[in-house]
């Protein structure tokens, strides 16, 4: 299974935090097929909008989510 990563970003009720003010103006910036390729894409998306801080981008690991048990530690 491919490593497929999600950046979106936002503007966030506080900087520190994840919370986004309003989730239907949630910018996707795409799906991609590993971690590097999803870095420079957060890189460009956070660079664009870096003189806002109340302005966040994440990479989501959804090849994580896809397969829990993967993360999850052998059963006793």
């Amino acid at each position: 299974m491919s490593k497929l990563h999600l950046v979106f970003g936002g503007r966030v009720t506080d900087p520190r935090t994840l919370e986004f003010e309003d989730l239907n103006s949630i910018e996707i910036v795409g799906v991609f097929p590993d971690f590097a390729s999803a870095e420079k894409a957060w890189r460009a998306a956070a660079q664009r909008t870096v003189d806002d801080a109340e302005m966040k981008f994440v990479v989501v690991h959804l090849h994580r989510l896809l397969e829990p048990d993967l993360l999850a530690p052998p059963a006793a």
